[in-house]
């Protein structure tokens, strides 16, 4: 499951997690291999210097932030290390679920979509961009530029929806909403049984 940033990928996955599906956050993942004493806080740490680090030890995450949102080389050297990790945590975590199927939410499933090719169908949770500006702004308390500027190193809607087989559209209320998760997970069950059924 994907979706752009304030979309409600949050709501979703509750959602199905009510239903007995195991869900898979790498949004969660990711900060457990940057839990202090792991080797990628470490390796963080080599590559950006002290300055990423709080007293405590552990990972400054608002310094680290403004750094790579500036600077698109620390990005994709914080991406190195980060991401084969969440990738291998989450792989591990699917491979252990014991719910019918299992939700893996990978909210840049689109810009790191290489990484993610051994799923079977991709969920995205759509709403517009002016939704998404307005859950933002309301959500974290900042300006319409800077909420412009986070959608803006996304991926668009449109490009999100191209890679899609499923969609829930997150516009309406929440009783809608419950509608759309409970129609997927019966899907989803019957998908499952099928996959099971069928001979090796």
């Amino acid at each position: 499951m994907t979706g752009g940033i304030a979309s409600g990928k949050s709501t979703v996955s509750d959602g199905f997690a009510k239903q007995g599906i195991t869900i898979v956050d790498t949004d969660v993942l990711a900060r457990q291999v940057v839990a202090p004493g792991s080797s990628g806080l470490r390796e963080i740490a080599t590559q950006f210097g002290p300055n990423v680090l709080q007293p405590d030890g552990s990972l400054d995450r608002r310094w680290l932030r403004e750094r790579v949102f500036e600077d698109p080389l620390a990005r994709r050297q914080l991406e190195r290390i980060t991401h084969p990790r969440i990738r291998d945590a989450a792989i591990s975590e699917v491979a252990q679920a014991r719910s019918p199927y299992v939700v893996l939410v990978v909210p840049l499933l689109f810009e790191h979509r290489s990484a993610y090719q051994w799923v079977d169908r991709i969920l995205v949770v759509d709403v517009s961009r002016e939704t998404q500006l307005g859950r933002l702004r309301a959500r974290d308390g900042i300006s319409e530029a800077l909420a412009e500027a986070m959608l803006s190193a996304q991926a668009t809607r449109e490009a999100r929806l191209s890679i899609a087989d499923d969609v829930i559209g997150n516009e309406g209320g929440l009783d809608t909403l419950a509608e759309s998760i409970t129609e997927l997970h019966q899907d989803y069950l019957d998908r499952a049984r099928h996959r099971l059924d069928s001979p090796s």
